[in-house]
């Protein structure tokens, strides 16, 4: 029998199918994985109002680049901010000793710089809370030695300016007793060097540095009130109260400033 011609939907059905058959094969997608420098640059937009996801950024940074000295530097301090907002203790002690881990490595990698010593000087001061006596003495130097060169590299550091006023202030709420045990019989030579002009000084810098961060101010306003200053500590505290929030432990600050407020 003679074939039959094909119906005019059949002849679109055919023509579709040979459009298709010569269109060219679109490859399949592939998800190009983020370089150790993306890494960072997310890890910075992160790090003042989600320190845990940033830190997670820093050390996804350093599987590619070990030695990436701004993923080891920012990443000691983005654990040390998380580990400050953990209500778990363990891990809160893990998320230090990250921090301190971190701190050395970037200081033996860019030992000139001010950002490592610093995030080491943080860490390590963390963590020395978390200790007894003996230990807590023995990191002090530590803390002081770091946080020091810090400033030294960069008078303008306010963290390490804040790292070194709280370290002058810690030691000088230390009881006599204490304070004597702690230089006599434990080491704490560097003790010596402490002193609430120096504890006041120091946060005013890091005030003048960055007025914004609350942190500082909240920790001012205890300084002042520690000296008598109650007019000055009552500035500090009304300016917590009315800033927003901007970073992720603000709200914790604005607590510890209405707390103070009590001592007014």
């Amino acid at each position: 029998l003679p074939s039959q011609p094909a119906s005019p939907m059949t002849l679109r059905h055919l023509l579709a199918a040979a459009a298709l058959a010569a269109a060219p094969v679109a490859a399949p997608t592939v998800v190009r994985a983020q370089s150790p420098a993306e890494h960072v640059a997310m890890g910075d937009r992160d790090r003042d109002v989600n320190p845990v996801g940033a830190l997670a950024h820093y050390e996804a940074a350093l599987k590619g680049d070990p030695s990436n000295y701004d993923a080891l530097s920012r990443g000691a301090y983005a654990a040390v901010e998380a580990g400050k907002l953990s209500g778990d203790k363990g891990r809160q002690q893990e998320l230090y000793r990250t921090g301190e881990a971190m701190g050395r490595r970037a200081v033996q990698v860019r030992p000139s710089d001010a950002e490592g010593h610093f995030a080491l000087a943080a860490a390590i001061g963390r963590r020395a809370q978390t200790m007894g006596s003996r230990d807590r003495v023995k990191f002090a130097g530590e803390v002081y030695n770091h946080a020091s060169e810090a400033v030294r590299l960069n008078p303008r550091h306010a963290g390490a300016l804040h790292v070194m006023g709280m370290w002058n202030a810690e030691v000088m709420r230390l009881n006599g007793v204490s304070r004597f045990m702690a230089k006599n019989v434990l080491g704490g030579k560097t003790f010596d060097r402490a002193s609430w002009n120096d504890a006041q000084s120091y946060l005013e810098r890091a005030v003048a540095v960055e007025p914004n961060r609350l942190t500082h101010r909240v920790d001012l306003a205890g300084v002042y009130l520690d000296r008598g200053n109650k007019a000055r500590a009552k500035e500090m505290i009304d300016f917590v109260a009315a800033a927003p929030a901007r970073e992720a432990g603000d709200a914790q600050f604005k607590r510890e400033a209405e707390a103070l407020r009590a001592r007014l």
